[in-house]
């Protein structure tokens, strides 16, 4: 989803400290168990399930377990119904904030979802009161100085994306979730390297997005803010 690209670079940067976390592996494999149950155990002719593959792969998850978590989503193996659920609302300063679950027991969900939203001075709200401000994208960053512009948005565009954008120190490119591994693969034919990524309102703010990127249930948190990049080299320090 756009608006939040300096997020990711914080949730990089910290990227290896969370990753140790046994929390990580647990989103990861409820991911690639409800991927698994809508759209089957084929990870070819299910992009989503790739892609939850392809980070626990990322993460360093074993084999066994990414395995049996598509079994337990194509109902080869028994397992617990897992739902997926939004919840929207406002952080510090306003900002509208977006964050997709996934959980086997809403009821306990709601409460600490809402329990974050105000203990950082922000409010949960109505659905549907912020998800019009977010659109889902595909989303890569290439580092500058690979290609120049113009021969990387031709690259782009002919596998199926939609836009790139210069941040500045990197290219964003952005496309429709169903071209995204389209571009990944042309971008890495042709061996351009892809960056893995992810006032005092600032820090509540993004100690929220982390309290929430944190809780067990919250598989992502999405926000449109815009923060000083010396407020960001802190926080990622």
């Amino acid at each position: 989803m756009s608006g939040h690209s300096k997020w990711h670079k914080i949730r990089h940067t910290k990227g290896a400290v969370d990753a140790k976390r046994g929390r990580v592996f647990t989103k990861l494999i409820k991911e690639i168990t409800v991927a698994a149950r809508i759209g089957g155990g084929d990870l070819d002719g299910n992009p989503r399930l790739r892609s939850a593959v392809d980070a626990a792969r990322a993460a360093n998850m074993p084999s066994d377990n990414i395995k049996r978590a598509i079994q337990k989503g194509t109902g080869e193996l028994p397992g617990t119904q897992i739902e997926e659920v939004t919840y929207e609302g406002y952080g510090p300063g306003g900002v509208a904030i977006y964050v997709q679950a996934m959980t086997d027991n809403k009821n306990r969900t709601l409460p600490e979802i809402r329990h974050l939203f105000g203990k950082y001075g922000g409010n949960l709200g109505e659905q549907n009161s912020v998800a019009w401000m977010f659109e889902k994208k595909g989303y890569l960053v290439v580092d500058k100085g690979q290609l120049t512009e113009d021969e990387l948005m031709e690259i782009v565009l002919e596998a199926g994306g939609e836009d790139l954008r210069d941040d500045g120190e990197s290219y964003e490119v952005l496309t429709a979730p169903e071209s995204y591994h389209r571009v990944r693969e042309a971008l890495e034919r042709r061996k351009v390297p892809i960056a893995t990524v992810e006032g005092q309102k600032a820090r509540s703010l993004l100690n929220m997005m982390e309290a929430l990127e944190d809780q067990e249930d919250v598989q992502h948190a999405y926000a449109n803010f815009d923060i000083a990049d010396e407020e960001i080299d802190r926080q990622a320090s």
